[in-house]
């Protein structure tokens, strides 16, 4: 089974990955963690130029976090009988899990939920929702207890 399991660093990820780690999966089963990082974007051309460096800066640390997120997320899933991948993608983080799922030809999807509605929904988009709606494979949402 080719599982991709969709990580954040929010307490709705821990809990996406606590479920991956209790259940019983078919022997050969196959993770893929990943982290997608939004990029650093600028409104304003003009700002752009005048923080070029600085965005640039965190752009680095946040993908080195990113990876440091997921190297541990995999070393908790290794032994649990796992075969376990894992990456960051620098996009969109509801297109880059929808892509990643088609690309590996997942058979599940698993990601956390915020559980927003209403306008921080609105404002703040759902991920898990995205997925839902898009993904080629099944998609299990899990809610932050």
């Amino acid at each position: 089974m080719k599982i991709i399991l969709g990580v954040d660093g929010s307490p709705c990820s821990a809990a996406a990955v606590q479920f991956v780690k209790r259940m019983a999966w078919p022997a050969g089963s196959k993770v893929e963690v990943i982290r997608a990082v939004p990029p650093v974007l600028v409104a304003i051309p003009e700002a752009y130029l005048v923080l070029s460096d600085r965005l640039d800066v965190l752009r680095r640390d946040l993908l080195v976090e990113a990876h440091k997120y997921v190297e541990d997320i995999s070393c908790e899933l290794l032994g649990r009988g796992l075969t376990v991948d894992s990456r960051v993608i620098e996009d969109d983080p509801r297109e880059a899990l929808v892509q990643a799922a088609r690309a590996s030809g997942a058979d599940l999807l698993v990601v956390g939920s915020h559980g927003r509605s209403g306008l921080s929904k609105l404002f703040m988009g759902s991920v898990s929702s995205h997925v839902v709606a898009h993904a080629p494979c099944s998609v299990l949402v899990v809610r932050h207890p």
